[in-house]
C-alpha cells in the first residue's frame, strides 16, 4: 500500500487562514503609520509658520488677532504661501511668567500662546528690557 503525504483541506485552510490574518494586520499598521505621519507633517507645517512670531517684534508680548500674514507682510515670499498666510486667522495671547530684576536690567519671561482653528502652539520669550 503506497501512502501519499499531502496536506488536508482543513490544514490548507487554516494557513490561509493565518496568512490572511497577518497581511490584513500590516495593512492596518500601514494605514495608522501613514495616518500618523500626515499628521505629524501637518502639525510640523503650522509650527513652522507660528514660528514667525519670533521674527516680528510688533506681536507676541500682547493680545491680538490677526492673520499670519500681518506677522511677515514685509517677506519676500511666493504667492502660494502669502495666500494660505492670509487665510489662516491666529488669536495671539501673552502672559508675563516671570519678572528678573538684575542690576540695572530687567528680563522678562514670558509665554506666548497662538491659537487657530487649525492648531495650537506656545512660545517661551524672554525680553531685556
Amino acid at each position: 500500500m503506497v501512502c501519499k503525504k499531502a496536506f488536508t483541506l482543513i490544514e490548507v485552510m487554516v494557513a490561509v487562514m493565518i496568512v490572511s490574518v497577518v497581511i490584513a494586520a500590516l495593512l492596518k499598521m500601514r494605514g495608522d503609520t501613514n495616518h500618523l505621519f500626515m499628521k505629524i507633517q501637518k502639525d510640523q507645517h503650522y509650527t513652522q509658520l507660528s514660528t514667525f512670531l519670533v521674527w516680528n517684534k510688533k506681536y507676541g508680548l500682547d493680545k491680538s488677532h490677526t492673520t499670519l500674514y500681518n506677522l511677515v507682510d514685509d517677506f519676500d515670499m511666493d504667492d502660494e504661501l502669502r495666500r494660505e498666510l492670509k487665510q489662516t486667522t491666529v488669536d495671539i495671547e501673552y502672559k508675563e511668567l516671570k519678572r528678573i530684576d538684575i542690576e540695572m536690567n530687567t528680563f522678562t519671561v514670558g509665554e506666548t500662546i497662538v491659537k487657530s482653528k487649525l492648531f495650537d502652539m506656545r512660545l517661551k520669550r524672554v525680553e531685556l528690557q
